[in-house]
């Protein structure tokens, strides 16, 4: 093990044994925010250390059995513990450097999820209606809750734009790489020649901030208007100003939810809307500085980036990123997404075991 790897591992083990006993004191309960981060932080470290401490045990053990070696009627068996000693530390030292690799702070947030028509006119809105249901499947099979916050339906189906938020345990892990241009090709139900039509449409998934307070949103940069709320008809449309759209002054982020008819939910909804919106971008423009000197698998963060694409006519999806091509766009458009999930994120680990590597 490198000694950069051992001398973090080894104030890790340190910083555990200081988080067992803030956790144990009395006092901790007193401030819910520090005990839930200080629980978070001991999740987060009781796993590195506890491989840690088996490696450091690999290491007494073939101590141990070299002390053996001197006696012939023990050589053996210490030989056999030295070899079996070896490669276990060999595997837990692997397991160790991926677990000690960066971690995105977000992989544990909801995320609001944004779709938006591109170019094909209604074709595009039919594949956004698509991609919504296709999230929205994994997200059923991840048994994640969606949550519609605002939508734009499209002439013929689809949506124009939909944005929901998406609540459950490690969300952003996994959809964070489902950011940018989707491309379809199929035969639109209105063809009457057969001919192959191509559309887009772009994907955006924004990470929810933890609170609102973690995003600086002063009063006075807020523009707050309330409006009727459109739809198909009933008893509660257009009858009060229920619908709220909140425009950022300086950044000119305008954000709009009309779901509920309780103006005050619909605030709440576009606020936290607005906030990830705003951590988004703070977020792009402090990676902005390193994203010429790294390849990325989430690009550059242009929207209209394609990164992948659906073919109907020959039943594949070829995500441009990783070159993989799957003969399954059926079972990934009913929302089995796990094989090009995986496939993303393996060769996003690869890359950063490679970065440590140079780093070392």
């Amino acid at each position: 093990m490198k000694p950069s790897i051992a001398s973090k591992l080894a104030h890790l083990s340190e910083r555990l044994e200081e988080l067992n006993l803030l956790l144990a004191s009395e006092s901790v309960a007193a401030d819910m925010d520090s005990y839930r981060s200080l629980s978070r932080e001991h999740a987060e470290i009781a796993p590195v250390v506890g491989l840690y401490r088996a490696y450091r045990q690999c290491e007494q053990d073939i101590g141990t059995a070299q002390g053996m070696l001197s006696d012939p009627e023990m050589k053996a068996f210490a030989q056999a513990e030295m070899a079996h000693s070896r490669a276990e530390m060999e595997e837990l030292a692997s397991q160790l450097q991926k677990l000690l690799l960066p971690k995105d702070p977000s992989d544990e947030r909801n995320i609001f999820l944004e779709i938006r028509a591109g170019t094909g006119g209604n074709e595009s809105a039919l594949f956004a209606g698509a991609l919504f249901r296709m999230y929205s499947r994994f997200a059923e099979r991840s048994r994640w809750r969606v949550e519609v916050i605002s939508e734009s339906p499209g002439e013929v189906g689809g949506y124009k734009e939909i944005i929901a938020k998406i609540i459950g345990q490690g969300a952003y892990s996994k959809l964070k790489f489902e950011s940018g241009g989707h491309r379809v090709q199929r035969v639109p139900e209105t063809e009457t020649q057969g001919r192959i039509h191509t559309s887009a449409c772009t994907v955006a998934i924004l990470p929810e901030a933890d609170e609102i307070s973690e995003v600086e949103l002063n009063p006075a940069d807020l523009r707050v208007d309330t409006f009727r709320a459109s739809g198909a008809g009933g008893q509660h449309i257009n009858k009060t100003d229920s619908a709220v759209r909140i425009t950022h002054l300086p950044t000119g982020i305008v954000v709009e939810c009309q779901d509920d008819r309780s103006q005050h939910k619909n605030k709440a909804q576009a606020m936290a809307v607005l906030a990830a919106r705003i951590r988004d971008r703070q977020m792009r423009q402090q990676q902005a500085a390193v994203a010429a000197t790294r390849k990325s698998l989430i690009g550059s963060g242009d929207r209209s980036e394609r990164i992948r694409t659906y073919n109907f006519p020959q039943g594949r999806v070829t995500d441009h990123r990783i070159n993989l091509t799957l003969y399954k766009i059926e079972h990934i458009m009913d929302g089995d997404l796990t094989e090009l999930i995986d496939a993303l994120a393996a060769e996003h680990q690869a890359e950063q075991l490679a970065a440590l590597a140079e780093e070392a």
